[in-house]
């Protein structure tokens, strides 16, 4: 999954995951390999139009360039809701990307919001830490670490699914707003999901729906919610029992199976007041976003978010590459860089030549790329 042009891990434990360090490691021996002329500690102030380009204004010069690569990422900030706004002074709040460890929280009980990746992981974590913890389930995305003994990141691999195009996907919207997986990397290919949890005696609520005079409302759908979201991971799971029967692989895997539907008691919890000293800490869970206050040029939609076809924005020269499901769901993995930038690059290429299927609006010749 984290595979780059020329480069990818050379180790003992090639299924195995790596701490932060290490991953930091492994990028920084990626940049001395690839030679890449990087500038680092230096932080873009602002992008906006040239007369022939673009100027980028940073804290160590101006440069100036005909055609620019965004290259920031997807989660540059914290995604915190505007309810945020009406939690009452006396609880505690914070992001997971905040987040440490149950040693900086107040003691106390704890509500997070957001069950995706990260705040699954924070939850069974403060729990651990002898906390009580109320989880707030939204939209989430239900997977196995293993299936049939294999990492279930190794099957979406080897079927296909990372590879699916773009332009190919039903409601390509919604795949690039998905939540991360229900995952967490661990020796014991641990399954942390809402049933694990549950077990060990975290509080499950619906959505939070809004906060209002110190009392917080969840949404009443968190069955139909989970029961959405078991039927998803069972047709991923049917999906993969098919390529493996197809491909003559059943007698190299354990056999198939499914997994117990989400349990939840009868009546989740529809409120919790935030004012009775129950809940001391209030952590968001709830995604990231990326952070274009610097790009001072009209490439967005009313939402806010980049305007772009698969990594070509809608700017005279502008590409972007880093996001999620940019040209295929593989984009959303390190392992996926090196197709989007091999595409862009040789658009990039052709526009700069004056190719008139891709030329929009001048011909360019120099490319600088920030956000590294």
């Amino acid at each position: 999954m984290s595979r780059l042009p020329g480069y990818r891990y050379h180790g003992d434990d090639p299924d195995g995951y790596r701490t932060m360090p290490e991953t930091i490691a492994f990028i920084e021996r990626y940049a001395e390999v690839s030679a890449a002329p990087v500038q680092t500690h230096t932080t873009v102030t602002s992008v906006r139009r040239g007369e022939s380009g673009y100027v980028v204004v940073t804290d160590r010069g101006i440069w100036h360039c005909r055609a620019l690569v965004l290259a920031s990422g997807a989660c540059s900030l914290a995604n915190v809701p505007g309810r945020a706004e009406a939690v009452p002074p006396t609880v505690d709040t914070l992001t997971s990307m905040a987040y440490r460890n149950p040693e900086q929280l107040s003691e106390g009980g704890v509500l997070v919001v957001g069950a995706s990746a990260s705040g699954i992981q924070i939850a069974d974590e403060i729990h651990q830490s002898g906390r009580p913890v109320t989880l707030s389930v939204s939209d989430h995305v239900r997977a196995p670490r293993l299936y049939r003994g294999r990492d279930i990141h190794w099957w979406m691999d080897v079927t296909g699914i990372f590879d699916e195009p773009y332009n190919d996907l039903e409601n390509l919207s919604r795949a690039r707003r998905l939540p991360s997986m229900q995952l967490v990397g661990s020796p014991v290919r641990r399954t942390l999901d809402l049933n694990a949890l549950n077990a060990l005696g975290v509080q499950l609520v619906g959505r939070l729906a809004h906060i209002r005079d110190g009392r917080a409302h969840f949404s009443g759908f968190l069955h139909n919610m989970c029961t959405l979201a078991d039927l998803k991971m069972d047709r991923l799971l049917a999906r993969i029992d098919a390529w493996a029967a197809h491909n003559g692989l059943d007698g190299e895997v354990d056999a198939p199976h499914r997994f117990p539907a989400t349990s939840l008691d009868s009546s989740p919890r529809l409120e919790l007041s935030l004012q009775s000293g129950e809940i001391r800490t209030l952590i968001w869970a709830t995604g990231y976003r990326p952070d274009y206050t610097w790009l001072d040029v009209p490439v967005f939609d009313l939402r806010g978010r980049l305007r772009h076809d698969g990594g070509v924005v809608d700017a005279p020269g502008m590409y972007v590459i880093g996001l999620p499901v940019l040209r295929c769901r593989r984009s959303t993995l390190i392992d996926g860089a090196g197709n989007d930038a091999c595409y862009l690059s040789a658009h990039l290429a052709s526009y700069l030549a004056g190719d008139c299927a891709v030329r929009q609006g001048g011909c360019y010749e120099l490319v600088e790329a920030i956000g590294l």
